[in-house]
């Protein structure tokens, strides 16, 4: 991001799934670049002429007339484009044929799920928030086993406070096994 303004068409879209910080990431640029935020339920195209503009969870729906204006302009002077997503833009739904080539077009950059790092540090910060010391086995055993995604991280350390049962149980490694082994069942009824 710290191309910008020479991003290619004045355009990026940031994509990566949910939690890794791309709204985070966006809203540093918004205010480093002095973009306007827009809503993609209505963007206001003409707030945008001229100025940087952040616009997020595009591939939950946006119009295609208003996201192929807002493309065409951020090539401008004083434009740009900061667009985030957990999909490529090339998986984008459009029925404009002229917007399905711009989206196949725009730079991408990509945000990968967690690593073991990230997502021992992600579950370190949520136990530190509930005042938690687990000990050191139990992040071990949890990163092996859980999904690499930031909102699971915080689902599961969520339930291990508030215990399989609602007992206050320490925090353990066989707490840790019980908690994922419901979650486990719990998916299965949905299967």
């Amino acid at each position: 991001m710290a191309a910008w303004p020479a991003w290619h068409g004045g355009c990026l879209a940031l994509v990566g799934p949910e939690g890794v910080g791309k709204t985070h990431l966006a809203k540093i640029w918004a205010v480093t670049a002095g973009a306007i935020v827009l809503d993609r339920a209505g963007p206001d195209i003409g707030r945008a002429a001229g100025r940087p503009v952040l616009l997020e969870d595009v591939d939950q729906g946006v119009a295609d007339e208003a996201l192929f204006h807002l493309i065409n302009m951020a090539g401008r002077e004083g434009g740009g484009l900061l667009l985030t997503s957990r999909s490529a833009p090339a998986a984008w739904p459009t029925s404009l044929p002229d917007l399905r080539s711009r989206l196949n077009a725009l730079p991408v950059a990509e945000i990968e799920p967690p690593d073991d790092v990230v997502l021992e540090g992600v579950l370190r910060k949520f136990f530190r928030e509930r005042s938690i010391r687990a000990p050191k086995e139990v992040y071990a055993y949890l990163l092996r086993r859980i999904e690499r995604s930031v909102p699971h991280a915080r689902e599961i350390v969520r339930r291990l406070d508030e215990g399989v049962d609602g007992e206050a149980r320490p925090i353990s490694r066989l707490l840790a096994r019980e908690v994922l082994e419901e979650c486990h069942q719990n998916l299965d009824l949905f299967e």
